[in-house]
């Protein structure tokens, strides 16, 4: 688990940095003594907990959280206790510690991050399996809500900032990417050939050389992506 300091006072920033070391999950990676240093360096890096002040000169702990959009994991490090309510409004504060730290009361804190971001993770896993367990989508078409039987989707192809679907029926231009639209599809019945082409593999009529040949359409098949293609035909 990746972490920074954030803090005004070099001997409280001396002191968790030495915790964080008897802690085998927590990896800290920098520390600030200033809030605006800290958004610099987030703005070009991945960080799962920050370990925040929240008294600090011109620029508080709460002023921090409220200027990012997408906040890691925060516990909160301070010499005051009066602040414990108002911290609690904010989701990404996980635990609140007052000064001095000791080593109990750190890992305590690291294991309720750990806890919280296990459980997210599997909700997120159960969420995607979800969507790809069920056999239609949606697409937005002229702001109306289109039902697409997913099974009857042969063919999607990428063109610019668009996708056009193809199905036995029907095709859709939708305003979407590949990347997105593939992982609304289940990985048993579809697959990306080429960096423009998902395809539907129950749906091959031939293949020949580098390109297979769907209804009536022609589709390249990248170098790279060929051998996972012929991995999943039933080959006799």
């Amino acid at each position: 688990m990746n972490c920074i300091i954030i803090d005004d006072e070099a001997t409280a920033r001396t002191i968790i940095t030495q915790l964080c070391t008897q802690i085998p999950n927590i990896t800290l990676k920098e520390e600030f003594s200033n809030a605006i240093e800290a958004i610099k360096y987030l703005n070009q890096n991945d960080i799962d907990l920050i370990f925040l002040d929240i008294l600090m000169p011109d620029f508080t702990g709460f002023d921090f959280i409220q200027t990012l959009k997408n906040p890691p994991k925060i516990i909160l490090t301070t010499s005051d206790s009066k602040f414990a309510i108002e911290a609690f409004e904010y989701n990404c504060i996980i635990d609140y510690l007052v000064k001095p730290i000791t080593l109990p009361r750190l890992e305590k804190a690291v294991q309720k991050v750990t806890a919280i971001t296990a459980s997210s993770k599997e909700t997120s896993v159960k969420e995607t399996q979800d969507v790809k367990s069920d056999n239609h989508l949606y697409i937005n078409i002229d702001r109306r809500l289109i039902k697409i039987d997913i099974p009857s989707i042969y063919l999607v192809e990428a063109k610019g900032d668009y996708i056009q679907l193809k199905t036995e029926t029907k095709n859709y231009t939708v305003h979407s990417t590949l990347k997105k639209i593939e992982e609304k599809l289940p990985d048993d019945l579809f697959l990306k050939i080429h960096r423009s082409y998902v395809i539907n593999i129950k749906k091959i009529v031939d293949i020949e050389d580098n390109s297979v040949l769907i209804k009536k359409d022609v589709i390249p098949v990248s170098r790279s992506n060929r051998p996972e293609l012929m991995k999943r035909l039933n080959l006799l």
